[in-house]
């Protein structure tokens, strides 16, 4: 059975999404959808503003076959890490093409980049010297690959299409990576018509603005139960204020940014306010907000080396077309097929509850308890 495979975050499912997935089903019509999805915390360090089995309900009603979950170790890890896991998983399941949406929207433009990322002998020479002079990671790799080709390379999609392709040519992989317009500014915090962004429609929802004509229906009958990012500003303040002597040992905690954190920890209101104390011009917004998310969920370096590759395969959701692929593949995958959180244990599981209970921490205390005991208790959701 023939498959094209999406990677994403449907933080949340937005009209754009829509677009991307009717694109994908004109041009591949006789595919199964396979989605790699990551959970309840992003790869922006975002908490997800729905939670994951409600994003695949919505992702399988509007046409995927197959949702798979991206490992929290993963899943909150820089786009490097992000996108060789998702590719992993990808490889496991087999999956002809991977469609991605990208700003420049020239698939040639990016393979000959990741070439050059791979191959040119000055490339990481020149990254380094970029780091060297200040500048964060995205902006040296913009850098380099600008005076190895004379191309610009600077839009969060393109660089993590070029980040997916470069894995696909670093594992040999039979993946053709294909990409589709992006429809929209991936950071404007505004809403910009029928194609607004993910992040103008989480800014929309936290003031209170009607997000409606911005989003497919489904997604409105999901809009009850929200997770904001701010609102676990007090259990990260404690955190940091309890274990102030120790923030080194944490995930993306480098270069002597603990101090920085302590120095502004207490006078911080918000989280933004703590980021923007906390910058410099090496650490990137993204990158500090991943930080502040690997303390909140007490995920240590020394926990996360354990991990570095794909162990299992989690399947949140699947339509009958998705159930036939799995029945395919199964005898052909060479790692565990997760449809009962409890039938392997695995730390990386672990890490799924420890996450869940986190990102459950600031619900009602119903909704609270129903939403931890989701992560053993549930089956994949059938559509």
């Amino acid at each position: 059975m023939r498959s094209v495979g999406i990677i994403c975050e449907y933080n949340p499912f937005h009209n754009g999404h829509l677009f991307h997935l009717e694109q994908i089903k004109e041009k591949f019509p006789h595919h199964s959808i396979v989605l790699v999805m990551s959970g309840h915390f992003t790869q922006r360090g975002d908490v997800s503003i729905m939670n994951k089995w409600d994003k695949t309900e919505i992702a399988l009603f509007y046409g995927v076959d197959l949702v798979v979950e991206l490992p929290f170790v993963f899943a909150t890890q820089s786009a490097d890490v992000f996108a060789k896991a998702s590719i992993e998983l990808l490889n496991l399941l087999q999956v002809e093409y991977l469609v991605f949406g990208s700003e420049c929207n020239q698939i040639s433009r990016l393979i000959e980049l990741a070439k050059i990322q791979l191959d040119h002998p000055k490339y990481n020479t020149l990254v380094k010297q970029y780091l060297d002079d200040g500048f964060n990671y995205p902006t040296a790799l913009s850098k380099a690959l600008y005076d190895l080709s004379g191309k610009k390379i600077k839009e969060p999609n393109d660089i993590l299409g070029l980040t997916y392709i470069r894995e696909i040519f670093k594992t040999n992989s039979s993946i053709q990576p294909v990409c589709i317009p992006r429809q929209n500014n991936y950071n404007a915090l505004d809403l910009e018509g029928p194609m607004s962004s993910a992040t103008s429609i989480r800014h929309a929802l936290e003031n209170g603005v009607d997000i409606a004509p911005y989003v497919p229906a489904k997604t409105l009958d999901y809009l009850t139960s929200l997770h904001f990012t701010k609102d676990y500003f007090p259990l990260l303040k404690y955190k940091i204020l309890t274990d102030m002597d120790h923030l080194e040992q944490y995930q993306t905690v480098d270069e002597g940014i603990e101090n920085r954190i302590r120095k502004f920890i207490v006078s911080s209101k918000n989280l933004d306010e703590l980021i923007l104390k906390t910058k410099t011009k090496r650490y990137t917004y993204n990158k500090l907000n991943r930080m502040f998310m690997h303390i909140l969920c007490n995920v240590t370096k020394k926990e996360i080396k354990q991990f570095t590759k794909i162990e299992y395969i989690r399947v949140l959701g699947f339509s009958k077309k998705g159930r036939n692929l799995l029945k395919e593949l199964k005898s052909s995958i060479p790692v565990p097929i997760v449809t009962n959180f409890s039938s392997i244990h695995h730390p990386m599981l672990d890490f799924e509850l420890r996450a869940t209970a986190i990102y459950a921490s600031t619900l009602e205390e119903r909704e609270k308890i129903k939403l931890i005991e989701s992560e053993y208790k549930n089956s994949p959701i059938m559509k």
